[in-house]
């Protein structure tokens, strides 16, 4: 059969990146060392991912809790403001919440319930139905909250996240309110200025918002989009894809990193000799099976890759080959046929063919980056550049 090993990904490490550090060339580099340490060679159409982490700190794409609450103010009023749908993350939005108390007098802070928006849950869905909740049309205020729910802790950080985002914003110096609702249009009975700060159905409540007659709506892509007194911004996400950086600063997600894609491309063909196809990665898209979260809290898996990542896979199904059109061929014969079927593929879409059911029509830079996410993981591994090889294999390589 020849070669019997297909997709292989493996983390590459790196030294701790800083403001200012030249990617393109610490990103070769690291690819040259592990071609003479450990004897990897690069084939064309292997993947160099790195992580969106160590992009925005090279570019030290940052902003300060002062920063965003100062762009808050401007854009919604700086008086009683309806902070709407965050995720609940210590991580990805606390110190975001402080920077917007910060920029008010009063916060409204609407909860979708049982869970967020990723998955992270308030509550057992099964207490909604014992309780005779329906979390469609319900809006529950805090009191109604805990008379019928208790002061349940999330499950993988013991933390009460109504309380702790409640203690952030009076630290900051605001009031705050809170309710439990998950239509949009339930907060403004409270106040017409509203911050949604839901990632990938932002654009759905934004217009909810606006039709039902909010005054000023803000997504946390709104906030920070431009530069704040000198500070990083995002033009396109503002603070969508935001990590914790200290107790007064986030790291905003990268901006502008085509070129760097692309100068890498180029460096590494001239060290190489191959065409290897380069891409920024944050969260993939998978579910943890126990806690019940998505890995989605990054606006889009992948802000910048390079064009043979475009696309979705273009892919048949092997067990359907095996079990329908070839049913009555086993060993080499049934190796041949199918090989022979793979080979007959044209480039054209295969939506809709029976042989294709079941293959995962999703684009390459999400399928990748989810593979590269679980690869780098989020500790310390020290590996945020991943080298991917095979992966555009089929059962006819060798």
């Amino acid at each position: 059969m020849g070669r019997m090993i297909g997709t292989v990904s493996m983390g590459i490490r790196a030294p701790i990146i800083r403001e200012g550090d030249n990617l393109v060339d610490i990103v070769t580099g690291c690819i040259a060392d592990a071609m003479k340490e450990d004897g990897l060679a690069p084939r064309d159409r292997d993947v160099v991912a790195m992580t969106e982490a160590i992009v925005a700190r090279a570019q030290g794409n940052y902003c300060s809790v002062d920063d965003i609450a100062a762009d808050v103010r401007a854009k919604l009023g700086g008086e009683t403001i309806g902070v709407i749908f965050p995720i609940l993350s210590r991580n990805r939005f606390a110190i975001c919440l402080r920077g917007i108390a910060k920029g008010a007098k009063k916060v409204v802070l609407m909860l979708s319930y049982p869970s967020d928006e990723v998955g992270n849950h308030l509550l057992d869905l099964d207490l909604l139905d014992e309780k005779g909740v329906n979390p469609y049309s319900d809006v529950l205020s805090l009191e109604r909250y805990r008379e019928l729910f208790g002061y349940a802790k999330h499950t993988f950080t013991g933390v009460d996240y109504i309380e702790y985002y409640s203690n952030l914003i009076r630290e900051m110096g605001a009031e705050v309110e809170v309710v439990f609702a998950n239509d949009p249009r339930a907060i403004l009975k409270y106040t017409k200025n509203v911050l949604n700060c839901d990632i990938h159905t932002r654009a759905r409540t934004k217009r909810l918002l606006k039709a039902a007659g909010a005054e000023r709506v803000c997504g946390l892509d709104d906030i920070m989009n431009a530069p704040v007194n000198g500070s990083g911004y995002n033009a396109s996400y503002g603070l969508l894809g935001s990590n914790k950086s200290t107790e007064n600063k986030v790291k905003l997600f990268p901006r502008e990193c085509q070129d760097l894609v692309e100068a890498i491309q180029e460096k590494l063909l001239a060290l190489t000799g191959k065409h290897i196809e380069v891409m920024v990665y944050g969260d993939g898209a998978f579910k943890d099976p126990i806690g019940k979260i998505w890995e989605l809290a990054d606006p889009v898996v992948s802000p910048a890759f390079t064009a043979g990542l475009e696309g979705t896979p273009n892919e048949l199904k092997l067990k359907y080959l095996a079990d329908n059109d070839f049913a009555g061929l086993s060993g080499e014969a049934l190796r041949d046929a199918i090989r022979d079927k793979i080979k007959q593929k044209d480039g054209s879409s295969l939506v809709g063919n029976m042989a294709a059911q079941g293959t995962t029509p999703r684009r390459i830079t999400d399928l990748i980056g989810s593979l590269c996410d679980l690869t780098s993981g989020s500790g310390d591994k020290g590996t945020p550049i991943v080298y991917i090889q095979g992966y555009f294999d089929n059962y006819t390589n060798d």
